[in-house]
Formats: C-alpha cells, structure tokens, sequence
C-alpha cells in the first residue's frame, strides 16, 4: 500500500475509487465499506484510496473536546493495508484546508488533483468549510464531473450501530471482548520501544516502554488500566504479560501517558524495536500509591493474575 502526505501534483495521479473520512479503529463498519470500495476499484479498473487526516479536524478546531484516539496513525494505516487499499492520502489538517468551499475541494482536490471517478462515503458525510457540503452536493458534483457517488449506510448487529464510539465506550468500560467484537479483532497498540526511568528493573519487574499518546494535540488512549496483554514482533508466538497503560501517578507528574509492558520470563534488550501489544483484559484501574512499596506488591498482585489467566487460557 502506498501512503502519500498531502495531495500531490494532478500529473502524478492515476484515476482512483475514494473514500474520506479518519476511520479510528478501522472497526467492522469500516471494514465493509472499505471493502466494497475496494470490489468497486477493480471493476472500473482503478487505485483504490483513502482520504484520511491527520490531526482529526476535532483535534484541530476543538482538542479539549477531541475524543480519545482508538488507533494511531501507525496502526490505522497498517489495518488499512490489510483490507487491500491500494493508497491512502494522508492530509495535513490545517486552516488552509478547513477553508476550502465545498466546490473548491471537489473541483481542486477531486476531479483536477485525485482525478476520482467514484466516490463512497458514509451516511455521515460532509465536506467543505463548516461541513457544508452534503451527499446531495456531491451527487450534483458528480453529475457534473463525471464520477459517480454512492453511500453506505452505518452498520448495525443486533439493533447497535457498530461506531467508533461504541468502541471508545467498550474500551474506557474494560470491555475487551466487546472492543474486539466491533473492531473484528484483539485490541493491539503499536510502538517503539523507548528508554525509561528502568524503575521497573529496580522493584523487580522489567518492562518496555512505548508512548502511544501524543501531547502537542492533547491526546489520549482510548484504553487506560492494567491490563493482562500479549506482545507481538518479539517472537514466533505472542509473549505473556502484564501492562500497564496511563500516566504512572506514583512516580510521574507530568501528565504523559505511556504503555508499560513486562513481558514474564523475558531479558532481552529490545530498544528501538517495533511491537504490538495486545490489551486480552482489563484488570483494574490506575492508582496512585502513597510509596513504592506499596505500588510494588500491587504490580506483583497483578502479574500473579496475568499468569494465573494464561495459565488457564490458551491465549499463547
């Protein structure tokens, strides 16, 4: 899959089948409109692609308000790719682009520079300044530019809309088995593994380090707790362990959020690597302790859970 940031000159674009919105999670309801674009691109004989941005236009115009990320850009691009999306265009949101009228963007960015000959979008759809352009819009659009519009209507099971939301809500409940229902698959984050305090090493408990949130646009996981978790990129088979995801309020005052593994039975030196840390359960929220001793036994407490479930569980 080919990611392009930004749109780039009309002469280097090929005819293509788009879709546009963020697709935080690339959850089942994604999954089906992904894919019928994907059978509509071949039968015209086009690129598949997908007009994402990044920051989310929410993260721009109100961060307060943003709502938790499900996935970085790393992983929605990489569950992207495992659809089959021949190309995703990853734009920079900014005010630039915010201010580009409905007819501006259609004309500019799809029909002169992406060169579209269909377009699928969700029942929720709007584009242009102040989201003023709609789905009727763009059928109009299309009919004078000639390239077809179609819409998909949002995904329900058993009478649920299948949303981002419903996984943000699943996920900030502990529900992992719910989150992995609606994405149609196990809840993974991705990172590089970073240097740390090595204050795990001295109670006892190594652990890698990964930053998965992102401070400049007030970020947050979706996700936050301890949690039973398996980590992927490491070895042939997914390693045991125990995490924890927030911002370490025993030991850190500064409003970071990192994911925290310790990986059992593991001594590898694996700074710099890129791994994939599935969240299987939650087991209790984060807590601040009055001393280190303290937030040691709590940590030993849940590693003797983590083992005791894998034990039971044939996740590994």
């Amino acid at each position: 899959m080919k990611v392009i940031r930004g749109i780039p000159p009309a002469t280097d674009w090929t005819p293509c089948a788009l879709t546009i919105g963020n697709f935080d999670g690339v959850h089942r309801g994604h999954q089906a409109l992904l894919k019928k674009l994907v059978a509509k691109a071949k039968a015209l004989q086009v690129q598949s692609c997908v007009m994402t941005f990044e920051p989310h236009p929410i993260e721009y115009f109100a961060p307060e308000k943003a709502p938790a990320r499900i996935l970085g850009l790393r992983d929605k691009l990489e569950a992207l790719a495992e659809i089959g999306i021949d190309q995703v265009l990853v734009i920079h949101f900014n005010q630039v682009f915010a201010n580009l009228s409905p007819e501006a963007f259609v004309k500019d960015i799809l029909v002169d520079g992406l060169k579209v000959k269909s377009i699928l979008i969700g029942d929720d759809f709007h584009y242009g300044a102040k989201r003023a352009g709609n789905f009727s819009d763009l059928q109009i659009a299309g009919q004078q530019f000639g390239f077809s519009v179609e819409r998909m209507e949002t995904l329900v099971e058993d009478q649920e809309r299948i949303s981002s939301s419903a996984i943000r809500l699943a996920l900030q409940n502990g529900q992992m088995d719910r989150a992995q229902q609606l994405l149609g698959r196990p809840y993974m984050l991705s990172g590089h593994v970073l240097h740390g305090q090595k204050l795990g090493r001295t109670l006892g408990f190594p652990t890698l380090n990964l930053a998965v949130a992102n401070r400049l646009h007030k970020r947050k996981p979706a996700a936050q707790g301890i949690f039973i978790a398996q980590v992927h990129g490491l070895s042939d088979n997914p390693l045991p362990a125990v995490a924890s995801l927030g911002q370490r309020p025993t030991v850190d005052d500064s409003g970071r959020y990192l994911l925290e593994v310790h990986i059992f039975n593991f001594q590898q030196n694996v700074y710099g690597k890129l791994v994939r840390v599935e969240l299987v359960k939650k087991l209790r929220n984060e807590e601040k302790y009055n001393d280190l001793e303290t937030l040691t036994t709590a940590i030993n407490n849940d590693a003797v859970a983590a083992k005791n479930y894998f034990e039971i569980n044939d996740h590994v």
